[in-house]
């Protein structure tokens, strides 16, 4: 591969990691072509992209972020993929986790960046699997909003729709 070659394709590393805001590095020594295949179809059915990349090359794309990765660099050895997840950052966590479930501690984790939040090592996977995704969260905050509202229409359904009936049934809600 010639320097050129090699410029390209950190720019276009590059380009990828500042256009996704999630993106994790494994380390998925040990797994044959049909099992890296078979996490590849699993990651592109969850909508994550995992591309297999030199680490000299993750280093240098890395280098060209507005963002301190220096502590991601040291994970850099050996056998390194790069998943890339735009939408939900517990994406990549998930399929890891799932895959897991047919090969015992493969692939790793050794790193990951989630909204410029790194999480360097495997002790961080269960926490990261567990992420809700911002719209889980706009979910959530949606319905706690809702909730007291739903609370006051139920009660002046179950109280016949008046003032008496309402406030009977707020009174047995409290007991």
């Amino acid at each position: 591969m010639t320097r050129e070659e090699k410029g390209q394709i950190i720019d276009a590393l590059a380009e990828k990691f500042s256009q996704n805001n999630h993106f994790y590095i494994t380390d998925a020594s040990g797994l044959t072509v049909a099992q890296v295949n078979a996490f590849r179809k699993l990651c592109f059915n969850a909508g994550v992209e995992y591309v297999v990349y030199k680490n000299t090359l993750i280093r240098k794309a890395l280098e060209k972020q507005n963002a301190d990765y220096k502590d991601i660099f040291g994970t850099l050895k050996g056998f390194s993929g790069v998943m890339f997840s735009k939408e939900a950052g517990n994406a990549p966590a998930k399929v890891i986790k799932e895959y897991r479930k047919k090969q015992e501690g493969k692939p790793g984790l050794k790193a990951a960046s989630i909204e410029s939040a790194l999480f360097i090592g495997e002790q961080h996977l269960t926490t990261l699997s567990e992420l809700k995704s911002k719209n889980e969260l706009i979910g959530d905050v949606i319905s706690l909003l809702q909730s007291p509202a739903k609370n006051v229409l139920s009660a002046l359904l179950s109280g016949k729709q008046t003032v008496a009936g309402l406030v009977k049934a707020l009174e047995e809600r409290k007991n």
